[in-house]
């Protein structure tokens, strides 16, 4: 059986027919903008939940782990998601508050990486992002915290059919990383 699902598996497509180019030389310095130019590609495209990522922790003891999240805002501060503290994440990020996020939108064969420290936002943000939730019911939860990934690096990649995927690394200034 497993050399059958082996062979199932390698017959599944990896990329649609039609991918968008990209060329690192004409893309914006700035990672941000850059992100909200690919989200708004992400969007034209359709894809479901295009601010949905992936959060990958690490425990004290090594074991990593990761959970899908949903992008809440960037600004000075970072990107913004949120959880409760008492949650495997919240108690993962207490003792090694670091994280890596990535985003994957099939329909255009991209992926985004990016990785660095992580620091808790204010409680005022965090009750104001608990009350905005699409459930908001007026209740409160002091347990809820709304932190900032300041990423150190980042990664954007453009998958293509011919193998000749695109990666393009950079810095928190926007510096090109080989």
């Amino acid at each position: 059986m497993s050399e059958t699902f082996r062979k199932f598996l390698r017959s599944l497509p990896d990329f649609p027919a039609d991918l968008p180019a990209f060329d690192p030389a004409t893309a914006p310095r700035s990672p941000v903008e850059l992100f909200k130019q690919w989200l708004d590609q992400a969007l034209d495209a359709g894809e479901q939940q295009p601010h949905a990522f992936s959060l990958a922790t690490v425990s004290a003891g090594q074991q990593p782990s990761s959970r899908m999240l949903i992008l809440k805002n960037i600004n000075g501060d970072g990107w913004h998601f949120a959880t409760s503290r008492t949650s495997r994440k919240g108690q993962e990020l207490a003792t090694v508050p670091q994280a890596a996020m990535n985003f994957y939108w099939p329909s255009l064969g991209r992926q985004l990486r990016f990785a660095g420290p992580v620091v808790q936002l204010s409680a005022e943000a965090s009750a104001r992002d608990w009350a905005e939730r699409p459930r908001a019911d007026g209740s409160t939860n002091p347990h809820w915290q709304l932190y900032a990934l300041q990423p150190t690096e980042y990664e954007f990649w453009q998958a293509s059919n011919d193998g000749e995927h695109v990666r393009h690394r950079l810095g928190p200034d926007g510096a090109v990383r080989g």
